[in-house]
This record gives structure tokens, sequence and C-alpha cells, in this order.
């Protein structure tokens, strides 16, 4: 029977992939010492347990999902990475580029004096610096001077395993460097790091946007004597600092106003407030008497997220967006950088290419998305003619090389859909007018597009994978672990000795250059706080480039 089951899988290699994808998401669920194994470690580990029933997939298949994954990665980050390249963020940059430099030249001489082959060497950069594009191009890179397909299959089978021990290893380094170590470094916890600058920024520690206390309303209240007499904007003038209300409607008698700013309040009128909950309960007093008017109260609302894209609204700070016409009525719910939630204060610098969760009525929403960007409507529409041009396009730049004798230099095919997928999502942020490609339809590319890469990969390691784990197994987890330890030590000394970087932004940095979301988790844990997001979009955007441009850097200097 067993027999059987692996006949079939060595009969239809299609079967075998969609299984080791539903094993490994599966494993990637697993906790173990509080370390999610993870679904990139779980399908490769699923595709080398396949691998042993002799199921062969075609490069072609392998290949075609590994361009979607790079194409998502370079349209998610490509607006924070172009936008990235000014003096303002020299400090991140800085360290970024630091962690990433220190972790491939830590990865070249450690490859050398542990004297691991090359497809080895490329495992454990990989895995050490926790960034999976790596292992793809690589390949990619190497599958170009490959003087044999069997070549080619022991690269492969090599940089698998290193992988899949160096990336465990790596993650755990990551978490504990910068969770543990960093704080012993610079003599205090990322605690008191992260509530120092949240005091000094006039964050609040829970100040995210989505706590109860937060929801929006809208009640209706008979003006009281206080107000009787001043204008609208008057009214909403007298509203304490840092909270917001509005008036949407007033009653006249049986007539609804949607009023001006210059529109005076009379002794009888009824208002409909809209605000935060919190406020409109501690000062209803102060606002009249409540009632219950549904027909003045039936206020069309909207709660939209909107992608910045205005060049002139990034750059600006939310303090200075919120005293634009346009804000007036509009409560900001969240903001997402780079998928990571960030927290909100004043003084934050917006973007372009953050996600701004916005609520309100729908006259004043709609007016605040036509400023900001372009609203990201709930859609399952993907621009696939987008899409597919500017994969074929990036291929296409990638594919010419040029000749030095026997070697071949040139961006490789999947260097070259990176950088397409960069320009796409910077034109998209730019250009709203087409290339819409849903969060649903990236999560596909991104996480089921590495992972069938990665399974395709380790199915064709399977049958030398054990033999390789058992000869270098020791040396790979030293060498990962000294690879990401020393980058990211590195990265933590520039940033906090050479720039005086806080802390908590510091280590969200280091865990964006590394491309780890796992130890952004476990710093903002150790934190209690969200400050350390301030630093990872910029630092993923420019570590997802170059971690993944190591690969064929590393290939070609060991080669």
């Amino acid at each position: 029977m067993v027999e059987q089951a692996f006949s079939i899988l060595r009969a239809h290699p299609e079967l075998a992939l969609f299984l080791a994808l539903g094993i490994g998401y599966a494993v990637g669920k697993i906790t173990i010492a509080g370390v999610t194994i993870g679904a990139v470690t779980g399908c490769l580990l699923a595709g080398v347990l396949i691998g042993q029933t002799g199921a062969v997939l075609s490069n072609d298949v392998k290949q075609a999902f590994f361009l979607l994954f790079l194409f998502a990665i370079g349209y998610r980050t490509g607006p924070q990475f172009f936008q990235s390249l000014n003096a303002d963020a020299l400090p991140q940059i800085a360290v970024t580029v630091t962690l990433c430099v220190v972790a491939l030249a830590t990865a070249i001489v450690l490859s050398i004096f542990f004297g691991f082959d090359l497809g080895t060497a490329a495992g454990v950069l990989a895995g050490g610096a926790t960034e999976s594009a790596t292992v793809g191009v690589a390949i990619d890179t190497f599958r170009k001077t490959a003087p044999t397909p069997e070549a080619a299959s022991q690269f492969e089978s090599a940089i698998a395993t290193g992988f899949a021990v160096a990336y465990l290893v790596g993650v755990v380094s990551a978490i504990l460097v910068q969770s543990q170590l960093a704080p012993r470094m610079f003599g205090r916890s990322l605690k008191e790091a992260c509530a120092e600058l949240e005091a000094e920024l006039n964050i609040t520690p829970n100040d995210t946007g989505n706590s109860a206390r937060r929801e929006i309303e809208a009640r209706a209240f008979v003006v009281g004597d206080n107000l009787v007499g001043l204008t609208v904007q008057e009214a909403e003038a007298r509203v304490p600092e840092r909270q917001k209300a509005y008036i949407e409607q007033i009653r006249r008698g049986t007539e609804i106003i949607t009023p001006a700013p210059k529109e005076r309040l009379y002794a009888g009128d009824v208002i409909a407030v809209a605000g935060l909950r919190g406020f409109l309960v501690e000062y209803a007093d102060r606002i009249g008497t409540e009632i219950d008017d549904r027909e003045l109260l039936d206020i069309p609302v909207e709660v939209l997220d909107v992608v910045v894209t205005n060049k002139e609204v990034a750059g600006r700070r939310l303090w200075e967006l919120n005293q634009r016409p346009e804000a007036r009525s509009v409560f900001l719910r969240g903001i997402l950088r780079a998928g990571q939630k960030i927290p909100i204060f004043p003084g934050l610098t917006v973007r372009r290419g953050d996600v701004m969760s916005i609520a309100g009525a729908r006259r004043h929403v709609e007016d605040a998305a036509a400023l900001l960007g372009y609203a990201d409507r709930e859609t399952t529409a993907t621009d696939m003619v987008f899409v597919g041009v500017f994969i074929f396009l990036g291929g296409l730049i990638g594919i010419p090389a040029l000749k030095l004798g026997a070697l071949e230099i040139g961006l490789g095919v999947a260097v070259g859909v990176l950088i397409a997928g960069l320009v796409a999502g910077w034109l998209r942020s730019t250009r709203r007018t087409f290339g819409f490609v849903p969060e649903a339809t990236l999560w596909f590319f991104d996480s089921v597009g590495l992972c069938a890469f990665i399974a395709c990969v380790g199915i064709s390691a399977g049958p030398s994978f054990v033999a390789g784990l058992v000869q270098s197994g020791p040396a790979l987890v030293v060498a990962s672990a000294l690879i990401c330890v020393i980058s990211h030590v590195a990265a933590l000394a520039l940033g906090r000795w050479v720039f005086r970087m806080n802390e908590g932004v510091l280590a969200g940095t280091c865990c964006g250059a590394g491309t780890s979301a796992p130890a952004l988790a476990a710093v903002q844990e150790a934190a209690g706080s969200q400050v350390p997001t301030l630093g990872y979009g910029l630092g993923y955007a420019i570590g997802n480039v170059l971690l993944a441009l190591w690969g064929a850097v590393l290939v070609t200097v060991l080669a």
C-alpha cells in the first residue's frame, strides 16, 4: 500500500506539491519553546519527506512560483523602498545596510573556514539572515553557469540542507539578540527605552486606534445653555486636545440642517455629535441633554482603508494633516506600515505606502481619501494584465548578461522580477488608476508562492538531504548563529553609539533589516509597546532587496 502511494506521487508530482503544502502549513503552526516553526520551514521539511518517494517536479513550476513571490515582495515594499532614499532616513538606512553587508561578509568567511560547498554556503546565508528569497536568487544565479544538470541538482540539495537548519537557528538567534542581548548591551530594558520615546512623542501605550474606548459613534443632544449662541466651529473648538468631536447635523424645528462652520446654535436645537465614545460619555453634560433622535442620527458612515500616494501628504506629520479641512469629522483608526500596525501620535511622519484606516460620515471620508491617495476598497479583482506584464518585463531585464571569458555576469531573471515588483509597487502608489492587487492576492503570491517554491526545493533535495545534514549539521548550527548574531550586534552598535537611535526603534529597524517578523513580535512583547514598529517598515523594504541580491553575490564570489 505504501509503495502504491509512492507510485501515485511519482506519476503525479503535482499532487506531491500540494501534499507538501498541506503538511508544511500544518507543521508551520507548531510552536516549540515559544518559537513557531513557520510555514516556510514546515514546507521545506515536508518537501524533503515527500522527496524520499522519488517524485520529480519541473524546474519551471518551481521558478514560476518563486517569481510570483518576488513580484509580491517588490510590489509590497516598493513605495517604502523608493521613499526611503533620502537624507532623513540615513540612520535607518545605514543600520539596515550594515546588518546586510556584515551578514554577507560573515557568511563568506565562515563558509571558507568550515569548507562549505557553494550550495551549503548559500543556504547558511539565507537561513542565518532569515531571508528566504536568497535561496531562489542563488539557485537562479547558479543555474546559469552550472556545468551539468547534475551539478545544479547537487547545488539545490545542498542549499536546502543548509537553509533547513540555518533558518530555525537564525530566527531563534534574532529573537534572543534583539529581545535579550540588546538591552544588556545598552544598560536598560526595551520597556524603559520605549516608554521614554512614548513620553517624548506623546504616545499613550495603548493608543493604537483599535481599543473599544476609541470606537466612534454619534449621539443626539438638545443644545446646552453654554453652547447657545456659539458657531459650530466655536463649539467644536471647545473639545479638549487629543479628543475629536464634530457636529454633523442640526435639527431646528422639523428641519434637519447640515451645518456650515459659521452656523450658530440656538436654544432648542438638537445636534448630532460624532466623536469618540469616551469623550461623548465623559462630556455629555457639557454638550446638553441626550435624547434619542433616530432620523437625526441616520447619517451614512463609512470605514475605509486608504493607501497614501499623494506626494503632498507623504512626509507630513499627523498634526499637520489634522488641520486640513478634509480632516474634519474624519477619525483615524490605525495605520499599517509594511503590514505592521504602528503607534499613532501627532508628530508621526506619514509615508507613501502607509495604509490609513479612517472612519466617519461618508462625505467626509470620501474627501479625506481623495486627499490621501486611493481607497483600498474590498474587492477580489486583480489587475493581472499589470502583474503579468511586469513579471515578463522584469524577467527580460534580468536575462542579458556580460560575458567575461567563462564568467557570465548579469542580474538574472529572479533579480529582474524583484526590481520590476519594486517599480510596479511604486507606480501603483503614484498612479492609482491601474495595477491594483488586493491584499488577499498579495498574500497568495507572497506566502504560497514562496512555500511552493521551497517545497519544490525540498522535494528535489529529498534523496540526499539526510546525508548532507549528518555531514555538516553541527557546523551549520554554529555558522548560522554567528551570521545572525554578528550582523545584528554590528547594526545595534552603529545605531545606538553612532546615530544615537532610540533602542526600541533601533530594534525594530534591525528586525526589519533581517526580515524577521518573529523577532519583531518578541521585541514588542518585551517592550510592551508598538514603538519598535516605527523602524520596521523601512528596514524591511531595504533588507528584503539587499538580502535577496546577496544570493547572486555570494554565488559569484565563491564560485
